[in-house]
């Protein structure tokens, strides 16, 4: 196998490439991938840029409100986490820009600068990328890591098109939906046109929309 720290002049190359466990957790504690998201899955690794850009930035704001708000709102007990690291010690890793334990049962993983090691918390109930310039590896090798991790529910946000592409994670394969199962009876349809709202109002007018969608779903 190719010793990525020794071949490659680049570890932040936005692609996946061979490497050992060992090799994948070296390249991750070197200084230049200090601000990266770094990925593994049996025997591959991914170190990518981490995005800057308001595009991303104003997505994830959004996302987290979404989720805040309907989970206040609907009583729903949940952890949430930003840009965390998961780990399956020696099989893999992600970073995914959200992600959620929801449910009275759910694990709350320690607050701590080690990644969580989900053989000990379990997997996130829900894990959200969102895809600025990453969407077809987030909806191709990422969404099979999380499938394998035992994710729940995993989300994709095309922020170019202000969609979501929401999968549930059964048995270790995924369907598309169109209504979360975790977050139960919302809509994907009312988040896509709170990432559109956002595009031309402020976020508190956004928020105050996303109050009145959920008041009315509880009527």
């Amino acid at each position: 196998m190719v010793d990525a720290l020794s071949s490659s002049p680049r570890l932040i190359s936005n692609a996946w490439v061979p490497a050992t466990w060992e090799v994948f957790l070296a390249s991750c504690d070197r200084p230049e991938v200090e601000n990266a998201q770094c990925y593994y899955d049996a025997g591959w690794m991914r170190i990518e840029t981490m995005p800057t850009g308001s595009a991303h930035g104003q997505d994830n704001s959004i996302l987290a409100a979404v989720i805040t708000l309907y989970g206040t709102l609907r009583d729903l007990a949940y952890t949430a986490l930003i840009n965390t690291s998961f780990r399956q010690p020696g099989e893999r890793e992600c970073q995914p820009d959200l992600a959620y334990y929801i449910g009275t049962d759910a694990a709350r993983p320690p607050k701590n600068n080690q990644p969580v090691d989900v053989t000990v918390w379990g997997a996130p109930t829900l894990a959200i990328e969102i895809s600025s310039s990453t969407l077809s590896d987030d909806l191709g090798q990422k969404r099979l890591l999380y499938e394998r991790l035992g994710v729940r529910e995993y989300w994709v946000v095309n922020v170019e098109a202000a969609t979501i592409i929401a999968f549930e994670i059964v048995s270790g394969g995924s369907r598309q939906i169109q209504v979360s199962t975790v977050l139960p009876d919302l809509s994907l349809a009312i988040v896509e046109e709170a990432l559109r709202r956002s595009q031309t109002e402020d976020h508190g007018a956004v928020n105050r929309w996303l109050l009145h969608q959920f008041q009315a779903l509880k009527r």
